[in-house]
Parts: C-alpha cells; structure tokens; sequence
C-alpha cells in the first residue's frame, strides 16, 4: 500500500511541485495552501505531513503543536526558505521529525521522505512506549520529570539533528548518548566515545581526524580517526567545554560540511556521522568567558538537559534497588529509616554519587 502524505504551503507553485515529484515516487499526495485547510482533514489517515514554516494565519510552528496534540504519532517535515537558526531549533522541540531548508532538489526532497518514511515504518514494529529510552540505555526512574525526559529522547532520537547533553556531573549524560544512537535508524552502525578532558588537546585532533603516515614525528604509520571510524552512526564527545577554541573551529567546519581531511593529507573525505556532545561546565558561561565558540554552540540544535537527583527523589527507591542487583544483593533490602535518610540528601554527585555510596557500604 503506497504511502499517503499530505503537502501544505502557501504557494500553490511550490505545492504543485512537491505533489509532481513525491507522485512521481508512487506516493498518494494531497496538497493544501493553508494549514487550516489541512486540518479539516483527518489527518490520522496520512503518513507524513510536510508543511512550510512561515505561512500567513496559523503558520507551521503553531500546526506543528495541534498536530502533537491530535495526532503525536505523524510524522512531520517542516521547509523553510529564511534558515532560522532559531526556528528550527524550535520546530525540533516541538516534535518535527525533520527539516528542509530551500530551495530544495527533487532528489534531496525524495531522500528524506524515503528516510522518515523508513524510520516510521520501523518504529510501528517496536515499542512506542517512551519509557523505551530508559530499557535501551539502561537509565532508570518513573518520575514525572523523567518521563518527560524520556519523550524527548523519544522525540529526537532519529532527528539527524546534532544534540548537546547538558547536566550536573553524574547525571547520565553518556547513558543518555547512548540511548539517542540505541533508538535511531544508525543503531547498528559505531557508536563511538570521545573523552575530550582525557586526552591532550595536541593529540585530541590527530585523534579525531586522523593523520597520514610521515605527517608529523612518529607518524610512522596511516592513521583513521574517529570521526571516519563513527561513520554512519553516531560520535559523543564528552566534555567538549575541555576542547581548545583552534580545536572547536575545526569541529565546527566539519559539522557544516561534513568532511575530514587527515593531517598531513589531501584528501577530503565525506563522513555521515550524527554528532552527540556533552558539557561537564555551564556552556553559555563558557561562551561568554570566549572559551566556547557560539557559532560552534548554534550548531547543536538541540539541548537536552538531564535533570539532577535532587529533582526526582522518588527514583531513588528504584534506583538502590537495580543498583544492589547489579552489585549482586537482590536480596538486600534498605530500611525505611535508611531509606528516608538517602532521599533527604541532596546527592551533589548525582547518579554517581548514589551507587559510590552503596559500592563503599
């Protein structure tokens, strides 16, 4: 059964060529030039919705959150001519599965309709559950705020978007990394780890992009690096606020770009990586002290940020408990009064800090 989808733009031109070209594909297309033309219509019979951004009256950020509230399980492509950074940000966290900006090609347009198609497709044969996120990274509470932690992993987790994972230390943020790359379409593709605080900055680029034999002193041999090596899935760079500002200027033009040239090579190469990043400091205090490039901090268009222990004190029950397991006590149970003592404390080290203290006990 072919696929229905349903075009809205304010320019009749503009929807008549996507209507021609997705046609062309073999799908059922049906097109309006208003969103609350589109809306009389039950979109639950539709399988992907592509609309403009900016439209006179009810505009693609204000469809976008009606379609959440009616319809959360459509996929939805918002198009943009004006590339707001802003916007789009905006239009991710609002539950946009993906974005195009135009002027666009047929062949770019049917690409990511075939991908988000793909990805639907995918998930109807796996849970929708947003707890999902928590089996796949193995992060654990059933807190109300992490709920709604877990709906945004949910939400953006086949975004090819770029993700910057903010918290306090020991929060999770590789788990949550982990979960990003474990609920996309790359899952069986790398999933690569870079500690950036843990390697000097000297050696973190030869690391990251790789060099060529003979390119610097003891570069006896060639050398892949990372960012190749994560090819078709995903890199987490942790504490990326502990990268030099040269070393930030040289990630960012890969990320606009999308290609790696070795040390000492000439060679470019095109790398199709998802990159996922995690700051161990306040990044906007970083930013403002010039140690962090904002135009590097725009290119993560979306920020998750993990809330701390000390807001969702009702996990730490749950949390002992698959601690003690893993530890090998099942059966060893924390009295009420032990209990109420370690959900009365304010766990500075987190998640960390929690397991440390039942590890030394």
């Amino acid at each position: 059964m072919k696929a229905r989808i349903i075009v809205i733009d304010d320019d009749a031109v503009a929807c008549e060529f996507l209507q021609e070209v997705l046609q062309r594909d073999g799908y059922d297309v049906s097109s309006f030039t208003s969103a609350s033309a589109a809306l009389k219509q039950n979109l639950a019979d539709y399988d992907l919705l592509m609309s403009d951004i900016r439209m006179p009256g009810m505009d693609g950020l204000q469809l976008l959150d009606e379609i959440q509230k009616q319809w959360p399980n459509l996929p939805v492509i918002l198009m943009t001519a004006y590339g707001s950074l802003e916007t789009t940000m905006e239009a991710i966290r609002l539950g946009a599965w993906d974005y195009i900006s135009k002027p666009f090609s047929p062949e770019d347009c049917r690409a990511l309709v075939k991908k988000v198609l793909e990805v639907r497709e995918l998930r109807k044969h796996r849970s929708s559950e947003p707890l999902e996120a928590a089996e796949e990274a193995k992060l654990i509470g059933s807190s109300p705020v992490m709920v709604e932690f877990y709906k945004q992993i949910a939400r953006v987790a086949d975004s090819p978007a770029s993700v910057l994972i903010e918290g306090e230390s020991g929060t999770g943020k590789e788990l949550t990394a982990r979960s990003l790359h474990s609920m996309s379409s790359r899952r069986q593709k790398p999933f690569v780890v870079v500690h950036c605080g843990a390697i000097p900055d000297n050696l973190l680029e030869s690391e990251l992009f790789g060099y060529e034999k003979g390119s610097f002193t003891g570069a006896d041999h060639q050398h892949v690096g990372l960012i190749e090596s994560a090819g078709g899935g995903t890199i987490f760079l942790d504490e990326i606020t502990e990268m030099s500002t040269a070393l930030q200027s040289k990630l960012l033009r890969f990320m606009q770009d999308g290609e790696v040239r070795r040390i000492g090579g000439h060679d470019v190469r095109h790398v199709a990586v998802r990159v996922v990043a995690a700051a161990n400091k306040n990044i906007d205090e970083e930013v403002a002290a010039g140690r962090f490039r904002l135009d590097l901090l725009y290119r993560f268009i979306v920020r998750l940020l993990i809330p701390p222990l000390r807001e969702r004190r009702s996990d730490i029950p749950l949390l002992i408990e698959t601690m003690l397991k893993k530890l090998g006590y099942p059966d060893v149970r924390v009295s009420p009064e032990a209990m109420e003592t370690l959900m009365g404390y304010d766990w500075p080290g987190n998640v960390r800090e929690l397991e440390n203290v039942l590890r030394q006990t």
